[in-house]
């Protein structure tokens, strides 16, 4: 008898604690539980382990992978630069490449805000002028994410690169934020949306997650309670976050250099 047909055997004569046990000992992740066997322990409840995203417990599963994106762009992160909110990427991925640190909110009185507006009717904000735009986690708060991506556009220098990150699969904040979102993007429509405002060759999309690291990230456990093997593991079919790297300029040569 093989294996698997031995756990399936046992499965009818032990309790679920012990067959559980038992079938990843003898078989690892590819064991499916039969009906009515799958032990959800602390996660059989109705309201999540962590209501703030699990900041209360350590870093949130989403930022796990948005500033391991950021660290492997700081080279993108230079001259004058723009971050929406805050500056705390810029000054923590950045570095002496970093000439000058600008930040947007839509609210005006926010510590270290230098600009005050909607990135979708930012008009007042200068044609090229900066040479990075960190945009993580705003493009779903934007009604009009086709205006905000025109003028992202806009305002990159002709070598300017912009750093994007949006949730995927997410349960909506509670916060002040909660009233202004609007959107669920997928790899599928980020990568359209800036296809239509950045040239051919332009644009980098990324997924990151699994269906651990999703069930996680809902369920606010924080990013420390899993292995970084767990987080690390790719399954596309389980968006927890989406990240755009989109420049003016294509990759490889110019198309209007003689």
């Amino acid at each position: 008898m093989t294996a698997r047909r031995w756990v399936r055997a046992v499965d009818r004569l032990m309790p679920a604690p012990m067959h559980r046990r038992l079938g990843a000992a003898v078989i690892g992740e590819s064991y499916r539980p039969p009906v009515g066997k799958v032990g959800f322990g602390s996660l059989r409840r109705l309201t999540p382990i962590s209501s703030k995203f699990g900041y209360d417990r350590g870093l949130p599963v989403d930022r796990f992978y948005i500033e391991r994106f950021l660290a492997g762009r700081r080279s993108d992160i230079r001259g004058r630069v723009l971050e929406i909110g805050d500056d705390g990427y810029t000054r923590r991925f950045g570095s002496e490449l970093v000439t000058r640190r600008d930040v947007m909110h839509l609210h005006a009185g926010h510590a270290g805000t230098t600009i005050v507006a909607d990135l979708a009717v930012a008009d007042d904000v200068a044609s090229k002028s900066f040479d990075c735009v960190i945009l993580t986690q705003t493009l779903h708060l934007v009604y009009d994410v086709r205006a905000a991506l025109r003028n992202v556009y806009r305002i990159l220098r002709a070598d300017g690169v912009v750093l994007a990150t949006f949730p995927g699969i997410s349960h909506k904040s509670g916060d002040e934020w909660a009233a202004h979102w609007c959107w669920a993007f997928t790899s599928l429509s980020a990568t359209r949306l800036f296809h239509e405002a950045f040239p051919p060759g332009a644009v980098t999309v990324e997924t990151h997650g699994n269906v651990l690291a999703a069930t996680a990230f809902l369920h606010g456990i924080a990013a420390e309670e899993l292995s970084s093997e767990e987080l690390e593991v790719r399954d596309s079919r389980y968006e927890v976050v989406i990240t755009v790297r989109a420049s003016k300029r294509p990759l490889g040569p110019d198309p209007e250099s003689p």
